[in-house]
């Protein structure tokens, strides 16, 4: 299992290279008001909690009671989103149960359980949530404006 969080977070870390400056620019230079607004440290990092999505114990059939619960799902996700609650979130490829990720700015576990505790996949029981802190990239704050700039389409 920890092979796995390893794994994702390298694939992560590869498939965001870092910007190299253009030839002869110069490097980009340290952003105080930046670092600050989305809670970094002096190395540009801050915690999260990394919360795995895997199947739970009740399928919810399909039908309009699974839909509905999916439609609370994703209210869940923008609404966390949008409070600053939710840095990232997304499917994984279901093997071994694994259903999805969220990545909280939260600084404790305690508190990423009441946030998805919210969340109606997990009331219903249809997943089943593992915690782990996670030590990131601030950076990583800036997906949800990035994303909401190239996504031609919302759900």
């Amino acid at each position: 299992m920890h092979k796995r969080i390893v794994s994702l977070a390298l694939a992560l870390w590869v498939a965001a290279p870092a910007a190299q400056p253009a030839a002869g620019a110069a490097s980009p230079t340290y952003d105080a008001a930046l670092a600050q607004s989305l809670g970094a440290d002096e190395r540009g990092m801050r915690r999260y909690v990394l919360v795995i999505l895997k199947t739970g114990p009740t399928r919810v059939a399909a039908g309009a009671e699974r839909d509905e619960m999916f439609k609370g799902h994703f209210a869940n996700i923008d609404r966390l989103s949008s409070e600053g609650k939710l840095a990232y979130a997304g499917p994984l490829d279901g093997v071994d149960g694994w259903r999805g990720l969220f990545v909280l700015a939260v600084s404790d576990i305690d508190e990423a359980r009441r946030h998805v505790g919210t969340d109606p996949v997990i009331v219903k029981g249809e997943m089943v949530a593992e915690y782990h802190v996670h030590y990131g990239s601030a950076a990583l704050m800036l997906v949800r404006d990035a994303h909401a700039r190239i996504a031609q389409q919302r759900r």
